[in-house]
């Protein structure tokens, strides 16, 4: 049975702000249906990846949680109507001059400012096929893109609005706050190869951890028994 059209369009107005591997924002329309008699529920990702999920659904409420805490930085100056100032083109000078720059940030402990920022989107822009990746010391080591023409965005006020009642955490699943009521979504990395999203590898260990998440079984249970 094919989704209608109406719920694949419903839900797009608002496209998300970064390239992420591994998007799903090709899943909101399968997504809709369960989620539409839940919207007066608080929407929890503790994967939250790159976005799709959440701007897809547009929750009102919503605890979204990542490993990756220069993605959550991100979102926390977006949230503050984040306006990049620093020079942004498709150069590999330019690129590996603000990667080095990035990386010093991080080990200055100063990961956390409007700086990293915009760092962070300029290289998730710019770095080969958009990849996040990081060494085991914590810092960013994706190398330069093979892009023709790349489009910055200068300005995020549009999304100032739809992240006003979010709440973004960065830190291990299993320590994110979960009420009763939550509506969860918990969609892992996928199980390949490459798993340094963050400094902390999330591997098979990681993956069993999330299939065997208690908090989310009973509450999956709490609603097929309403």
């Amino acid at each position: 049975m094919g989704v209608p059209t109406a719920v694949k369009t419903a839900f797009e107005t608002v496209r998300p702000p970064l390239k992420w591997a591994g998007g799903k924002r090709w899943q909101i329309p399968y997504l809709v249906p369960l989620w539409k008699t839940h919207t007066v529920r608080r929407l929890v990702e503790p994967f939250c990846g790159g976005l799709a999920v959440s701007l897809g659904l547009r929750p009102q409420t919503a605890l979204l949680n990542d490993a990756n805490r220069h993605l959550i930085n991100f979102y926390l100056w977006v949230q503050k109507g984040l306006a990049p100032s620093i020079r942004m083109e498709n150069d590999e000078q330019l690129f590996y001059s603000y990667r080095d720059r990035f990386n010093a940030l991080i080990r200055d402990d100063n990961s956390t400012s409007g700086e990293a920022a915009q760092l962070f989107y300029y290289m998730n822009r710019t770095a080969y096929n958009g990849l996040c990746r990081f060494n085991r010391t914590g810092e960013f080591n994706v190398p330069f893109g093979r892009y023709e023409r790349i489009n910055y965005r200068r300005d995020f006020s549009g999304y100032v609005k739809v992240f006003s009642r979010w709440e973004f955490t960065s830190g291990d699943f299993e320590k994110v706050q979960l009420a009763p009521e939550d509506f969860i979504y918990a969609d892992p990395p996928y199980d390949v190869q490459f798993t340094q999203y963050a400094k902390e590898v999330f591997g098979w260990e990681e993956q069993e951890r999330a299939a065997l998440w208690r908090g989310v079984k009973s509450i999956l249970a709490d609603w097929r028994d309403e």
